[in-house]
């Protein structure tokens, strides 16, 4: 059955991330490949500035959805593109909103839709500010999503703030990722931020950041021929660990060079012999089960992947074609598994994605449990 659905997250409030866009334009593209009416909101916090809106627009009229698509400068009905009269005419047919961190806050537009989904992507710390007494925009909501596999179940020590998550993985775009075939970075690539934003600590447990998760592999080029090629965004202000980075033979790149774009994004993950992906310290401390869209992404471009494990090797097979680890042993081991037979785990990560991040499988079983499926 066709749905209409009205999506909400952040592409254009900070530019130039492919990553970050790609994040949204899974669902966007998913959702209109199943046939569904969809359209975008991004609020962004005033005044909307011009590199945003510029972005917003290249990269809505790259992918086919720029008259169904609008910035809205929070509190107003000032928007980019899509008029606001417009918004409001959709949002009235609208059978299901699907709202990233709940940033669409404006009730003319939401709060009469009967399915109202707020929608984790950053498990453990949401939860926890929640729980600590920072509005985390949870109210309004009928049903409540996160990437988290584990967030809910009795060995996850993530509060539930009273609330029933409904799990779900990222999806990927088949169409739009296809397996790659030449390899251009030769090396074990991501993209990174060094930091994002605060740590919390709950009840006893500290919930840190990418960085702290790094540090504890920072001598992995030392121990093995690989190379290691992260686009890492790290402030230079970073100066002791910039210098670990250097000394240890990190090879880092800048990912607003190679990953700027969704193309350049794209580009770069499929030009990447495979992935080498650390987690937030806060998605291990809390085994909440998250597993890395980018990592996704690089599955469904025959790229194996090596991720840190968050708990997800419960939820997905590994061992083949992606591999999870809890120490520099377990990767080194990873390594070696993997240049054994290059070929077969190419193939078994396109093969991973198909079976369990394909977009129409994901948000087809999505939109089920929030009760509106076929």
């Amino acid at each position: 059955m066709r749905r209409t659905i009205l999506f909400s997250g952040m592409l254009a409030g900070d530019p130039h991330q492919g990553g970050a866009t790609w994040a949204v334009l899974q669902y966007l593209l998913g959702f209109r490949r199943l046939g569904h009416d969809i359209w975008f909101v991004e609020p962004v916090k005033p005044p909307i500035r011009q590199e945003s809106a510029v972005y917003f627009r290249r990269v809505l009229h790259d992918f086919g959805l720029e008259d169904r698509a609008a910035l809205l400068m929070e509190g107003t009905r000032e928007t980019v593109d899509l008029p606001y009269e417009a918004l409001l005419d959709a949002a009235r047919r609208t059978d299901v909103v699907v709202n990233v961190s709940g940033m669409l806050t404006d009730p003319a537009l939401i709060a009469h839709v009967p399915v109202r989904a707020y929608l984790d992507l950053d498990p453990a710390f949401v939860q926890c500010w929640h729980a600590q007494g920072i509005d985390m925009r949870f109210a309004g909501h009928t049903h409540f999503v996160t990437v988290g596999q584990a967030v809910g179940r009795p060995d996850c020590p993530v509060p539930t703030c009273d609330r029933e998550w409904i799990p779900t993985l990222p999806p990927v775009v088949l169409d739009e990722w296809p397996a790659a075939d030449e390899i251009v970075h030769n090396g074990l690539t991501t993209v990174a931020n060094w930091r994002g934003y605060g740590s919390v600590e709950h009840q006893g447990v500290f919930y840190g950041q990418k960085a702290h998760s790094f540090r504890g592999f920072i001598d992995l080029p030392t121990r093995t021929r690989e190379r290691f090629l992260p686009a890492l965004a790290i402030h230079p202000g970073e100066t002791r660990d910039v210098a670990a980075l250097a000394a240890k033979s990190w090879q880092v790149l800048d990912p607003a060079a190679v990953a700027g774009t969704p193309d350049d994004y794209r580009r770069f993950v499929q030009g990447s012999k495979a992935e080498f992906g650390i987690a937030k310290g806060g998605y291990v401390a809390s085994r909440c089960g998250w597993f890395s869209d980018r990592s996704a992404s690089y599955l469904a471009s025959g790229r194996p992947v090596i991720a840190q494990d968050t708990d997800f090797a419960r939820f997905l097979p590994t061992g083949e074609g992606l591999f999870a680890f809890d120490s520099a042993d377990d990767v080194l081991a990873a390594i070696d598994e993997l240049n054994r037979d290059y070929p077969w785990h190419r193939r078994a990560a396109r093969s991973i994605a198909k079976e369990y991040f394909d977009s129409d499988r994901v948000l087809t079983r999505l939109l089920g449990r929030l009760g509106v499926g076929p």
